[in-house]
């Protein structure tokens, strides 16, 4: 048998394959992935003090416009606060001013060139149309700044939508600064901490406030007429009625069906545990000879007595302190 030599034994180095030449992409393509890298950029670009700032005007101006665009008529018609007298230019002034606050908010919000400016002299217009109507008397008016009467035309609305203009004239010419997250940490801070303080301001105020509506506002006395009821002064002989415990007594007339005289039990059960009362109840149906004998216009109805039977206040009352005022009169009539 005969045996080839090695260097005639065929070759068994193994090739690596040659790579394929990829196809170039087209135009279209290439439009797409710079259009996914754009985007992809804008959503994780690093928020700024100017980006910031300039989504809370441009969400002014949307708000703005949603306002108004949701108040229909009533904000047409605030319309004519400027003098505007024809509903056709109305409706016209309004749909116009939706669309141009809507179209410059979504371009502020895109950074485009010019649209703070433009944003800025809309907003410049509105103050002057604002300035024009409070010199020529219509101050008070809904100005439809928000949308029919959710606000009035002032000094404060014209510098509410001045310092707007000021704010989106100088958004072009602020320096568009990085913070660093801790930065903004604190910031964050410092706004919450803010509000807070704001909170607490508001809450004080509102309560100051009701206390003054409190004080002002008194709550009436029982109802108490001279020809219904016992004789002021005069002795009944209720009292007999009583066991004599306490130096006043008070005869509480009630009816069955009285959702008033039910509802008032806590508060009788109060003036009961007072050792300078003695209370009693006195039913329409049960005791409708002690109604007659008095006089009882309706329920509920209280008489006081003193020890001696003598009737000291009487009236018809509906909360606690109507009845506390009863007890005070009879208290200065037997000290008197």
């Amino acid at each position: 048998m005969t045996v080839r030599p090695s260097s005639e034994r065929p070759s068994t180095t193994l090739r690596e394959p040659v790579p394929e030449t990829a196809e170039p992409a087209s135009s279209s393509e290439r439009k797409r992935r710079a259009r996914r890298r754009t985007g992809l950029c804008i959503l994780t670009a690093p928020l700024t003090v100017v980006g910031l700032l300039r989504f809370l005007l441009a969400a002014v101006l949307l708000a703005s416009a949603a306002l108004k665009l949701l108040s229909g008529r009533s904000g047409r018609e605030a319309l004519g606060s400027y003098g505007i007298a024809r509903p056709g230019a109305r409706a016209a002034l309004w749909g116009g001013a939706i669309a141009a606050e809507a179209v410059l908010a979504v371009v502020v919000t895109a950074s485009v060139p010019g649209a703070a400016e433009a944003a800025a002299a809309l907003l410049g217009v509105f103050a002057l149309g604002l300035a024009a109507a409070i010199l020529g008397g219509r101050a008070g008016a809904p100005c439809g700044c928000f949308g029919g009467r959710r606000s009035r035309i002032g000094w404060p609305a014209f510098a509410r939508t001045a310092l707007l203009a000021a704010a989106f004239a100088a958004l072009p010419f602020l320096p568009d600064a990085k913070l660093s997250t801790e930065a903004w940490l604190g910031a964050g801070l410092v706004v919450a901490l803010a509000g807070l303080a704001a909170l607490t301001v508001a809450v004080l105020a509102l309560a100051r406030e009701l206390g003054e509506l409190r004080l002002a506002v008194a709550p009436q006395a029982a109802l108490s007429l001279e020809h219904e009821g016992p004789e002021l002064g005069g002795r009944v002989a209720l009292i007999e009625r009583f066991e004599g415990r306490a130096p006043l007594a008070v005869a509480v007339f009630t009816s069955p069906g009285c959702a008033l005289c039910q509802a008032l039990e806590p508060s009788l059960r109060l003036v009961s545990n007072d050792p300078e009362v003695e209370l009693e109840l006195f039913d329409e149906e049960t005791d409708s000879d002690a109604w007659a004998s008095l006089a009882v216009p309706g329920s509920p109805y209280a008489v006081v007595l003193g020890r001696d039977g003598v009737v000291l206040a009487k009236g018809t009352f509906n909360s606690l302190f109507q009845l506390e005022s009863l007890l005070a009169h009879a208290t200065r009539t037997v000290s008197a």
